[in-house]
């Protein structure tokens, strides 16, 4: 008779050993990094082009003003 926790040794030991959905997570890993740089990016120019567009107001203004 085997030890309930033999069975689960053995068990973990196949799925260790099992490769197929390897490359799906490897993919899936590298999507979400890039989608991550994509993020982060996005957000910095958005902020930079925010910055311009409030510079350029303040000089129209002061421009008006005088």
């Amino acid at each position: 008779m085997r030890l309930p926790v033999n069975i689960i040794l053995k068990a973990f030991a196949g799925w260790l050993r099992n490769r197929s959905g390897t490359t799906a997570i490897e993919y899936t890993l590298i999507a979400s990094i890039i989608s991550l740089g994509i993020m982060v990016g996005a957000g910095m120019l958005g902020t930079s082009v925010g910055e311009l567009y409030t510079g350029l107001a303040q000089d129209l203004t002061k421009a008006s003003n005088q």
